[in-house]
This record gives C-alpha cells, structure tokens and sequence, in this order.
C-alpha cells in the first residue's frame, strides 16, 4: 500500500466515523446501500472473490440468482460499516433492542460458573455489533485483530473496539496471542475469535458447504488445552419486527465436546470440523450476510483469480 493510499484510506474511515455518526438514521442507511449498488455494479475484485465465494456455496443458483444474492451480499457489507461507524452512539438500551440472542443461555451457565467460553465466529453479519452486545449482556469479550494498514487506522479500531468494552490482542507484532488467549480462558474469560480463514498458516483443512476449506484451529485448541467450553456462534441479519431496519441475531450452537479418543492434533481438527458444519448450515441459509471477500477453499488457495458463473452487470471493488 503506497504512503497516498494509505492516507486516503485513513481519511475515509475518519470521515465514516465522524460524518455517518451525524446523519439521519434512514439517510445513513440509504447512503450506504446506494454504495453498495455502484460498487456491486463496477464488479471490482473484492466483488468478484465474493461472488466466486457465493458460488462455490451456493451452486445450484442461475448466474442471474447468483448476481441478485451478490447485490444482496453488498449491500450486507456496507450495512455492517454503517452499523459500525454508528455503534459508539448507541445506548444499552438501543444495544439489546437491535440484537436478537438464540441459544445464549448455555454460555451464560458457563461463564456464572467461572470456567470460560470459546466462540468459532465466521465473517457473518455484524460481529461488533454481536461482540458488543456480548460484552454487556454475557461478559466483556477477548479477541484477536488483524492488525491493518495503515497503523493510524488499525490504532483507531483497537480504541473503538475497547471502547466498546472488549480486549483486543493484535495477531502480529505484540506478545505471543495464543499465551495470552490461553491465560485469558484459564481466568474464566469469554473468548470470540474470528476462525472461517487460516491466517497463520497452521490452520486445518475441513469440509465447508461441500468443498474443502482451510479454518483457523485457534477455538479448538484453546478448548483443547484449557477445558473451556467451544461453541460455534453465527451472525446474520433479519428485518427488526417494529419495521425500522434491521437487527442483528446472534445464534449459539450447543458446546462441541471435547473427542475423548486421539491426539491433541486430532481433537482439534475433529471440533474444528464440527464448527465448521454448523457455519455451513448458515452460509447456506443466510449466505448475503458472509462477507467473505477473500480465498478459503483449497481449490482457490493456488490461483491467481478465481472466475464465477456472472450476469452481465458491472460491480467493483470497494478501494
């Protein structure tokens, strides 16, 4: 990223910030599904890694269906950021109004009891939005950021992030992440990691919407090494029933026990695998909201670009 691009980049995200936070609440949702069309229409190549994505999930859809459910994945996006640029107003009131919690209560039991919860998160929906609502209505969430470009901007959403009452390891350039996760769930902590991509390198294969997928093996092995409870947690969207917008739905699968049998190696890759199946399940039925704009199959992992099934409509990248 050249020294321009970088500041351009940190411009934009201050002014997301400071201008969307003072917009009308429709206005600033119109504004930003409008962004997503143009974007979706000038088919750039974080548009085409999604919609290669989409594909791979969701095969049985014409190349009109597919091109209708990638507007539909964009305009998700740009939802999450407007939602984002907006959550440091919201009160606790309006937090728990615009978030739907499914199947929180065995997570709830496990924290009371002071042993400490994983959560295998996927790049679905608004999880800021679910960490947030966690930390004030289960316990302050622990998480790992990838640590972004250009250091202005990563340093402004660790504080925004803190600010909303989570603890944020970055993944490079602090101390050991998995020590200090591990010493965070032997306190009793409640644990939300990002896992759906293999960004070290040391992840596993599994099986994901019929395909092979490389997955972080972070959540298993936390559960694995510590005994804290691992559950699969997915985000999406659903329309708020008052009919203003949208809200978020946080949905907690039951824990994945640990294997009794195998290696350390095994244990992890067999919760891995059953974190991953449950994703699957809610890929397919809310695949709009998983904003996956980069690889994760293995089939995609040596290629250079990855062409789908498309209509004839122009989208583009979002930078």
């Amino acid at each position: 990223m050249s020294k321009l691009s970088e500041r351009a980049t940190l411009a934009a995200y201050r002014a997301g910030w400071s201008l969307v936070r003072r917009m009308p609440n429709r206005l600033a949702y119109a504004s930003f599904d409008l962004i997503a069309d143009v974007t979706w229409r000038r088919r750039g190549k974080n548009v085409e890694r999604m919609r290669s994505n989409y594909a791979t999930v969701r095969p049985e859809l014409s190349p009109a269906e597919l091109d209708a459910l990638v507007r539909a994945g964009m305009r998700s996006y740009l939802r999450y950021w407007c939602d984002s640029f907006r959550l440091p107003d919201r009160s606790i009131e309006e937090l728990i109004d615009g978030v739907r919690g499914v199947g929180d209560d065995a997570v709830r039991a496990q924290l009371q009891s002071g042993r400490s919860a994983v959560i295998f998160l996927g790049h679905m929906g608004n999880w800021d939005f679910g960490g947030a609502w966690s930390t004030t209505q289960l316990a302050p969430v622990t998480t790992v950021a990838e640590r972004l470009k250009p250091e202005e901007l990563f340093d402004e959403f660790l504080a925004f992030r803190e600010g909303l009452g989570m603890r944020i390891i970055p993944l490079t350039g602090g101390s050991d992440v998995f020590r200090e996760l591990t010493k965070a769930c032997r306190s009793g902590a409640l644990v939300a990691l990002l896992a759906d991509r293999d960004l070290t390198k040391g992840g596993v294969e599994v099986d994901f919407c019929g395909q092979r997928a490389r997955m972080a093996i972070g959540p298993a092995a936390l559960a694995v090494n510590t005994g804290a409870a691992l559950f699969p947690c997915m985000v999406h969207y659903e329309p708020h029933p008052r009919g203003h917008g949208w809200r978020t739905v946080v949905t907690f699968h039951d824990a994945v026990a640990v294997p009794a049998e195998g290696t350390p190696r095994d244990k992890v890759q067999a919760m891995t695998q059953a974190c991953a199946d449950a994703l699957s399940q809610a890929v397919r039925e809310h695949t709009h909201d998983w904003h996956m704009m980069q690889r994760v199959f293995t089939k995609d992992l040596d290629g250079d670009r990855v062409s789908a099934p498309r209509a004839d409509s122009r989208s583009a990248d979002l930078t």
